[in-house]
């Protein structure tokens, strides 16, 4: 657990979006006045901050759309393409090839400082005079559909990918081939509806699971090979239901289990559940940390309310997940060093405060999806650039002159020290990530002046669309007709279609034709994990305090972390 004898609560306060008490501390403070911007010898304080963690957080996540796509023109050629931006927004969007060429300059949008207009509102008018990208994907092949990616090869609706090859309905994996419908996966091939697995080879519906292979409906398996329905299980092979049989045996009894079958799978999948909920779990995810709070950490020292995170340092307030030091609330990937109120993919930069997407950058303030640019504040869609300010260029001294006036001008105003208000976003809130981990309603959104998009694409034309639910149990009675059909979900009444690669993979594995809609399949993988929360309870076995992300009232078996290795190590 973290603690730091050093440090001490200095001020709590309350937040004043949602009312809830967070504290400050001495060592925040000096966090704070570490980022401060320094011109000609005099520091230019960032206070603490007026929102609590978790307002913070939803209000950064409200700027990440990954999932949602559109087809609209790009703005500089008027050809097709996939954009994360609907046709109905007010921006100009160029598709990426045309964004990263010569033909065009983001400085011929810059603007003068206008000292008589909100900072935020001369920003938001710079947002949309700048194109934008259509994508963030790169050196991709056949991989239109796909958002928070690069070095992609024959992917589809695929989201915060690198490294892939013949994958489809995917979010968050790494160096993965030929899988379907699963979330962070890393280094694996030939997988099914599997979550957060490290090295696993031709598994279905796997869970929390590495180096395993030939795996069928289990949990948290470590170098298992051909096991159905088993959880907490090592160097094992040929068991189901965590019993051990012969290979003879386990060949009989899967082919009796018949999992080819729809029914027969979901049912599987029920009795799988209530198994789980018997066997006992970690209280916190861990591994190879020192001084760390929240959960799933791996690698890190002295961090503290960070959630699915990989070599930190020193850092607070942070959500997945790489290699940080020195930071405080960031969330999505990264390769950073003094980060601070920052969202999206971020890659070996150094000092960047109230930013989004901004890779290969130093000392940057309050600018959005700029790329190699260094001692800029303000700025939107930049490449290549220093000293500018609303993408208008300065010389340094002209910089370092006009930047302290702009900052007692917000704070007259209060704008400086936040991060951009979610009504800033160029998306919906129910386009975003933050409606993933902070849901609003339409009617709860705009009592909190979030953005809301009503937009809905039209339908494409298709022979027919018949209900999910209607279609035959066993992938071997799918006709290659159903590339022509739409499907409806059932649950969210949506239409959804099936198409050529992914078709090939159910036939390939004897896998049914799921019948819920993408977008539900993924809800329903997030909605598998725990809170991003930590709760007191107790121990299920030895009855000792414990902190765990599942909550007092939850129906697992939850043991500290003594309990747990002597039980299944």
């Amino acid at each position: 657990m973290y603690n730091n004898s050093e440090e001490k609560v200095i001020l709590t306060k309350k937040c004043k979006f949602c009312n809830a008490e967070f504290d400050i501390t001495n060592k925040d403070e000096e966090f704070y006045k570490k980022i401060s911007p320094v011109f000609k010898w005099k520091r230019y304080n960032i206070p603490s901050p007026a929102l609590c963690p978790d307002c913070r957080s939803q209000r950064r996540f409200s700027f990440r759309n990954e999932r949602k796509l559109y087809k609209r023109d790009c703005d500089a050629t008027w050809k097709p393409i996939i954009s994360i931006y609907s046709p109905d927004k007010d921006f100009t969007v160029y598709e990426s090839k045309e964004w990263w060429t010569d033909k065009w300059n983001a400085l011929d949008y810059g603007e003068n400082f206008d000292f008589n207009k909100s900072f935020f509102k001369q920003f938001k008018d710079l947002m949309k005079k700048v194109p934008q990208i259509n994508l963030h994907n790169q050196n991709s092949e056949n991989s239109s559909y796909a958002n928070f990616a690069a070095d992609l090869k024959n992917c589809y609706l695929v989201f915060w990918c690198h490294w892939a090859e013949d994958c489809i309905y995917w979010n968050f994996y790494i160096n993965t081939k030929n899988s379907t419908d699963s979330f962070r996966l890393f280094d694996s091939e030939y997988c099914y509806e599997c979550s957060i697995c490290y090295n696993v080879y031709k598994c279905f519906f796997l869970e929390n699971s590495k180096n395993c292979q030939n795996c069928f409906l289990w949990y948290d398996l470590e170098n298992c090979e051909h096991c159905i329905w088993c959880a907490w299980l090592r160097y094992k092979k040929y068991c189901i239901f965590n019993k051990q049989y012969t290979k003879q045996e386990y060949e009989a009894k899967k082919e009796e289990l018949k999992l080819w079958n729809y029914s027969n799978l979901e049912e599987v999948k029920k009795i799988f559940n209530k198994v789980k909920l018997k066997t006992p779990r970690k209280n916190l995810n861990i591994t190879n940390s020192k001084n760390c709070t929240w959960d799933d950490i791996n690698n890190s020292k002295n961090i503290s309310n960070c959630f699915s995170v990989e070599e930190y340092q020193n850092s607070k307030h942070c959500y997945i997940w790489w290699r940080t030091k020195d930071s405080q609330d960031l969330s999505f990937w990264g390769k950073w060093e003094l980060f601070y109120e920052w969202v999206s993919v971020q890659l070996d930069s150094y000092k960047v405060i109230f930013s989004t997407f901004c890779n290969y950058c130093n000392n940057i303030y309050y600018c959005q999806n700029c790329y190699y640019c260094e001692n800029c504040f303000w700025c939107s869609w930049l490449k290549n650039k220093k000293y500018c300010i609303l993408n208008k260029q300065y010389t340094k001294d002209e910089y370092e002159e006009l930047i302290p006036k702009i900052i007692a001008y917000m704070e007259k105003l209060w704008e400086w020290w936040e991060f951009f208000s979610s009504n800033l976003s160029p998306f919906g809130y129910n386009e975003t990530v933050a409606n993933e981990y902070y849901p609003e309603t339409k009617q709860s959104a705009k009592r909190k002046w979030l953005n809301w998009s009503d937009y809905e694409a039209d339908i494409p034309k298709v022979e027919k669309i018949i209900p999910a639910e209607k279609l035959p149990e066993n992938i071997e009675e799918i006709p290659d007709d159903i590339l022509n059909w739409a499907l409806k979900c059932s649950i969210t009444n949506r239409p959804y279609r099936i198409i050529a690669q992914e078709l090939d993979f159910y036939r390939k594995f004897n896998l049914p034709i799921p019948k819920k809609h993408p977008d539900q399949r993924h809800k329903e993988r997030l909605g598998e994990r725990n809170p991003r929360k930590i709760f007191d309870r107790n121990c299920d076995k030895c009855w000792r305090d414990i902190q765990t992300s599942y909550p007092e009232n939850s129906p697992e078996i939850v043991y500290c972390e003594d309990c747990y290795n002597k039980t299944f190590n």
